[in-house]
């Protein structure tokens, strides 16, 4: 266990034979993915294809995501951040589409990368980016939202709600980008626009039309 770097052992079902020997019928093994540079022969029999894509393409850049049911994407710094962004959406009556931690050190690449994971999710309605500056940087969150979109476009809502270290100048960044972005106070006020635009969005497709915001087209 120890040697292998193993986290969990689990075994159920156990069955015993009409000889008398027991054997194991099912076993989940989990092992410490920080020490997969000195246990590579048991890496390398990782299965992507029994795994969420997005959860897959997210671990490449160091990304903590999970995927979630609801409809709102979030990005957020900070895992209990995260929870409590989470918590306040259900609160306001939404539903988050996933978990999505980029961290405290995070680059312009890994924040391009979390959006562009969102952007593509088709469960996305809406996406919620709420960070608090501390380690990390406003403007380098901003920096990486708008090379996204410049690269890929934005296709879907996005409110943005930034407190902490160079605020300001992000907020100068994302209000002269070219691109519409929802600019929200407190994470209140950013959790209620995000469930109501993701509401506008859930009701048309319901009906199958067309809903056009400024400076989006979904």
């Amino acid at each position: 266990f120890v040697g292998s770097d193993c986290t969990q052992v689990e075994v159920n079902p156990l069955a015993e034979t009409p000889e008398g020997d027991v054997v194991v019928c099912d076993a989940k093994v989990n092992f410490d993915s920080n020490a997969e540079y000195r246990q590579a022969s048991v890496f390398a029999k990782r299965d992507y294809t029994q795994e969420d894509s997005r959860e897959v393409e997210a671990s490449k850049y160091d990304l903590n995501y999970i995927g979630l049911d609801g409809n709102i994407g979030c990005m957020v710094n900070g895992a209990g951040l995260a929870m409590s962004t989470m918590d306040i959406i259900q609160l306001k009556g939404g539903a988050p589409a996933n978990f999505l931690d980029v961290g405290g050190g995070a680059t312009e690449d890994q924040v391009q990368k979390a959006f562009e994971i969102l952007n593509a999710d088709p469960n996305v309605q809406a996406i919620l980016v709420n960070i608090f500056g501390g380690i990390m940087r406003c403007d380098v969150i901003a920096s990486g939202i708008i090379n996204a979109a410049k690269e890929i476009g934005i296709r879907k809502p996005i409110v943005i709600r930034l407190q902490g270290t160079n605020v300001n100048e992000a907020k100068t960044m994302i209000e002269g980008c070219g691109f519409k972005m929802i600019l929200a106070d407190d994470l209140e006020d950013a959790a209620e626009k995000a469930v109501g635009v993701a509401e506008i969005v859930s009701q048309a497709d319901k009906i199958q039309v067309g809903v056009k915001f400024d400076g989006f087209q979904l």
